[in-house]
């Protein structure tokens, strides 16, 4: 029997004299609980093969060879630059914006500017900030190895905190943050007033080599950065999310 009708070719089953009638057997099992289903509990779900992943990830898009030079750059001024990956996705937010004006705070070498331009819109303008003009000229060297108008590129030497101000109010698609720590939360607030709705402000670095998931690290610049995520993260003018990707990149989207 099969939910109460006859399998063909199988004789039914015949109750015996004090023996119970054998019960048909339903074929429909009842739902797994989600403890059942997955029989690893949740806090065993992050495994040392994430390492692996982690990097798959970093290096799913290569580096092309004027990034490449941007990064050795950086590394000869000591410079901080975005990863692979989370310039990846700076890339990917730039195009899904169609972004036309963006700002970044640190240039750097250009690493972070050389991945923001190729996802803009092909006439868009980056204005990018940094108080070393050595930086900067580094960075232009790498926006004309890797062929970008210099009519694309706005450079401004000095502190973001003296440029953001002068800058239009909603007159920007993405602003990105690499600058000084200490300053974040207060850029953050320029950020939000240049961004038009629905713009991204993007903080760089947000993990802070993996010292703000740690509640015991409390040095200056871990708790400058956790204060800062927590208040993007609980802030009704945005929707935020926080990616694993490099150091870690905070995305928030004005509403």
């Amino acid at each position: 029997m099969r939910d109460g009708h006859r399998v063909p070719g199988r004789a039914a089953p015949v109750a015996r004299p004090g023996r119970a009638a054998p019960r048909a057997v339903a074929s429909r099992r009842r739902p797994l609980t989600c403890r059942e289903a997955s029989p690893r509990p949740p806090e065993d779900t992050i495994t040392p093969d994430k390492s692996v992943s982690w990097a798959y990830s970093e290096d799913f898009l290569p580096s092309d060879d004027a990034l490449l030079r941007a990064a050795d750059r950086a590394a000869q001024l000591g410079v901080p630059a975005v990863s692979p990956g989370q310039g990846a996705v700076l890339r990917l937010v730039a195009a899904a914006l169609r972004a036309g004006a963006v700002v970044e705070v640190g240039t750097g070498t250009g690493v972070s500017g050389l991945w923001l331009l190729r996802g803009m819109a092909p006439d868009g303008v980056l204005t990018t900030i940094d108080t070393e003009a050595e930086h900067q000229r580094a960075a232009k060297q790498t926006f004309a190895d890797a062929g970008v108008r210099p009519t694309r590129v706005r450079t401004i030497t000095g502190r973001a905190l003296d440029v953001l101000p002068r800058l239009t109010d909603g007159g920007y698609d993405l602003v990105l943050l690499d600058g000084d720590p200490l300053e974040a939360a207060a850029t953050v607030q320029h950020a939000l007033r240049l961004l038009r709705p629905g713009g991204v402000v993007a903080l760089a670095h947000a993990l802070h080599e993996d010292r703000v998931p740690d509640p015991a690290r409390r040095d200056e610049v871990t708790t400058a950065l956790r204060e800062v995520t927590r208040s993007l993260r609980d802030d009704d003018r945005v929707v935020p999310a926080m990616l694993p990707s490099g150091d870690g990149l905070l995305l928030a989207a004005r509403v």
